[in-house]
């Protein structure tokens, strides 16, 4: 990858993780949405985890696991932990609702066009024929009831931890527990 698209993939980074702090601190939390919203992170996490435990990048097409069922596994995560730290992370002006609407406008038409296109070549590059089945039998995003017959390897621990899903686990624990803090009476 060139070093200015590593370069500008971190400060697209960094802004989206500075949106998000500044998000939750000025968050005015109810335990409701508190609880909704963790509920939802919590299966997009759980989806992303078990991702991560089936995805060798570059050096196996991942068809096994939840990626039988949707092509971006870990992308439908990333939307379900979006939806639920927009909703736990309310406040009396609307910001969150704003900025949950902003992030759905960013996903679905910039992040989700732009990593299918990099993503979807480098993919066909590697893998050729047996991406292309794959890419023309199962849904892009939201999974379906049937699974692909690709192989079947098992969910890997050691995989998942190479794939830095933990690092992501923890920002969203840490996350929610502040949220949980700010609950308290003042």
């Amino acid at each position: 990858m060139p070093e200015r698209s590593q370069w500008l993939g971190r400060v697209r980074l960094l802004s989206v993780y500075l949106f998000i702090a500044a998000l939750v601190i000025l968050a005015r939390p109810t335990p409701f949405l508190v609880g909704v919203g963790a509920a939802l992170a919590l299966v997009g996490e759980s989806i992303r985890l078990w991702a991560a435990g089936h995805l060798r990048k570059s050096v196996r097409l991942a068809t096994s696991g939840p990626y039988a069922r949707t092509q971006n596994p870990l992308y439908l995560g990333r939307l379900l932990i979006l939806t639920g730290l927009g909703l736990a992370a309310t406040n009396p002006w609307g910001i969150n609702y704003v900025a949950l609407l902003a992030g759905y406008a960013v996903f679905f038409l910039y992040y989700i066009p732009r990593k299918l296109r990099v993503e979807g070549d480098r993919l066909a590059r590697i893998h050729g024929e047996a991406y292309e089945r794959y890419r023309t039998s199962v849904p892009i995003l939201f999974p379906s009831l049937r699974t692909f017959p690709g192989e079947r390897d098992s969910w890997s621990f050691a995989q998942m931890v190479r794939n830095q899903e933990p690092l992501v686990l923890m920002g969203l624990l840490a996350t929610f527990a502040f949220l949980v803090w700010k609950l308290r009476p003042a």
